[in-house]
């Protein structure tokens, strides 16, 4: 059966997979809709939550940069992991004693404040839509591949499927879907890895070949190959970065700090029986997560290796029939700039601008001629970085079987997450925004309802951030994780550590954050984009870091403001007290 045909199969087997589940485990109240019951088991929890997690970033993305950027992309490996750790012992299970629906939830009770409230929401939904627009522009990207049609039709389609099993079965339908789906993803990653491993160094484990020689007999370390080749090429060493190293640190903490702030991960520890169940679940999904975490270095250098040796100085009518439908989808491009009709692939960007736009002509050798102009490097090809594992299996020639199963689980990834952040944007609209501050009279069936309405709303913004995305999808989610480091993370950590604090100091500080960091990269990337190098960044720190900035900020704002305004009530003290006190349960509190 070929590539196509079984593409269909693997990924139509899934989404049958996924509705079924959804048919299921459909949401009958609120409290389903919102947090599956509290009744979900542990590892199940586990299992979700890396799901929920491991986004298209990691799956489609991560391994990308790496393999572009060498030791520069290790930033995210660190990041993500760390902050997911910084979440799991500080955050998660104070919150979950804490028992409340939603972030909103606890800023607004913690800081006795609706206006506290109202401002988290709004952050809320600002990190929410900025990371779901990665989300969908992984969909589009193997729908794109998978139907042979454009991203933004691919989009469409990955709406549609969203919008079916995230509005009917809310958190409960999502959290049996995401286990699913965590299955499915993470078999579809480590089985190629699996076999590129074997058939570069002969090692089964990827995370050891990484670390071997070569199988070609030469006793070279592979490493030590790819920084020969990338070399040869004009290009830097694998092993090197380029980045300053205080844009590495402001980096990699806002990714850390974002991690621990992100709200559709933290809702999941709100559907746990308990507090040691809480505490039981990250730990899971820690080890779930690092399965992949460890595996995506691997496959970064496997993938660059055999773009280097299967690609370059390739006669271009003789490329494989997977290169020519990538050129379809816009998403790899070859300019030949010295007229010899072989794609050569070397240090420099190969076009003016970042993404190719095809027009309806051929060059000399039937290339697609591109809108954008060519660079002056002599690099022909550019190859868009959130390709790479979906096509890696096809570079390396592996088993058709084993390209459409990487489509279907990057699928998975992408859906799982995309689910997670609509349905946090929902709660926070249909119950922080309207049952607890604009309609607090409405019924439980009411509310439901209007969850439903604002996901549906959510799927259709969301969809249009997937077809215009400000970067691609690792940087985009980047920027979402510096709005939470620069809003959410400070005032969380200090409602729980700091008795002290009080809605004025709450208040200004995540105000600060959101609109210094916000206004930072909108700035960079869409109202003066050709500035954006770090000649002009504030300290060297690129839009990426600059939520480190923003958190920084909301700390001392909120600090100083809260010395300087009255501190909070002694009921609100002694709750704060409470919650920090192992092994009591919430006392007057619901979920």
């Amino acid at each position: 059966m070929d590539v196509q045909h079984l593409t269909y199969l693997f990924v139509g087997l899934s989404f049958a997979l996924y509705i079924g589940i959804a048919i299921w485990s459909r949401a009958n109240s609120t409290n389903e809709f919102y947090v599956a019951g509290g009744k979900v088991h542990p590892i199940v929890n586990g299992a979700a939550t890396a799901a929920d997690w491991m986004s298209a970033a990691s799956f489609l993305s991560m391994a990308g940069i790496i393999a572009f950027e060498g030791r520069d992309g290790a930033r995210y490996l660190m990041g993500w992991t760390g902050g997911y750790v910084l979440l799991a012992l500080l955050l998660a299970p104070y919150l979950r004693k804490f028992a409340k629906y939603t972030v909103p939830d606890f800023v607004g009770d913690r800081y006795y404040s609706q206006a506290a409230r109202m401002v988290a929401v709004i952050c809320v939904i600002f990190i929410s839509f900025t990371y779901v627009s990665g989300q969908m522009r992984g969909v589009g990207i193997v729908f794109s591949r998978l139907l042979e049609v454009d991203i933004s039709s691919g989009v469409i389609i990955g709406m549609a499927i969203v919008f079916f099993y995230a509005v009917m079965g809310g958190m409960k339908g999502i959290t049996y879907t995401q286990v699913a789906q965590y299955c499915v993803l993470i078999f579809a990653y480590l089985v190629p890895a699996v076999f590129i491993s074997i058939l570069l160094t002969g090692k089964v484990i990827p995370q050891l070949g990484l670390g071997s020689t070569i199988a070609d007999g030469s006793g070279m370390y592979l490493l030590d190959r790819l920084d020969g080749l990338t070399t040869e090429l004009g290009m830097h060493a694998f092993t090197q970065g380029n980045k300053s190293t205080i844009d590495m640190f402001f980096i990699t903490a806002a990714l850390m700090a974002g991690t621990a702030g992100l709200p559709h991960v933290i809702v999941r520890f709100f559907t746990v029986p308990k507090v040691r169940d809480a505490r039981i679940s990250a730990g899971y999904a820690l080890v779930f997560i690092a399965i992949l975490y460890t595996t995506a270095p691997a496959v970064a250098a496997f993938a660059r290796i055999n773009i280097i040796n299967n690609v370059h100085d390739l006669v271009y009518l003789d490329a494989p029939d997977w290169f020519s439908k990538w050129e379809d989808s816009g998403l790899i491009a070859w300019i030949d700039k010295n007229g010899d009709g072989r794609i050569q692939y070397s240090g420099g960007a190969a076009l003016e601008g970042v993404t190719p736009r095809f027009i309806e002509s051929r060059g000399l050798h039937g290339e697609r001629l591109v809108a954008n102009r060519a660079s002056s490097n002599a690099n022909e090809l550019y190859i868009d970085q959130d390709i790479i594992v979906l096509a890696h299996p096809e570079l390396a020639d592996l088993p058709n079987w084993v390209i459409a199963l990487v489509a279907a689980g990057g699928l998975a990834a992408a859906l799982s997450t995309a689910a997670g952040l609509l349905l946090v944007i929902s709660t926070s609209i249909s119950h922080d925004l309207l049952k607890m501050t604009l309609m607090p009279g409405i019924t439980e069936r009411q509310e439901l309802l209007f969850a439903r309405i604002a996901a549906a709303t959510a799927v259709g913004i969301a969809g249009l951030f997937g077809i215009y995305p400000p970067g691609f999808v690792a940087q985009v989610v980047a920027f979402a994780f510096g709005l939470a480091a620069a809003t959410l993370f400070p005032i969380i950590m200090l409602g729980i550590f700091y008795k002290r604090m009080n809605r004025e100091g709450a208040i200004a500080g995540m105000s600060v954050g959101l609109v210094f960091t916000f206004a930072y990269i909108a700035w960079f990337k869409f109202v003066s984009p050709e500035t954006s190098n770090a000649e002009h960044w504030l300290l060297g720190i690129s839009p990426e870091g600059i939520g480190t900035l923003g958190m920084i900020l909301n700390f001392l704002v909120a600090f100083v403001v809260s010395r300087f305004t009255p501190p909070p009530p002694e009921r609100v003290q002694a709750m704060v007290e409470h919650i920090r006190v192992p092994g009591k349960a919430s006392q007057g509190v619901t979920t």
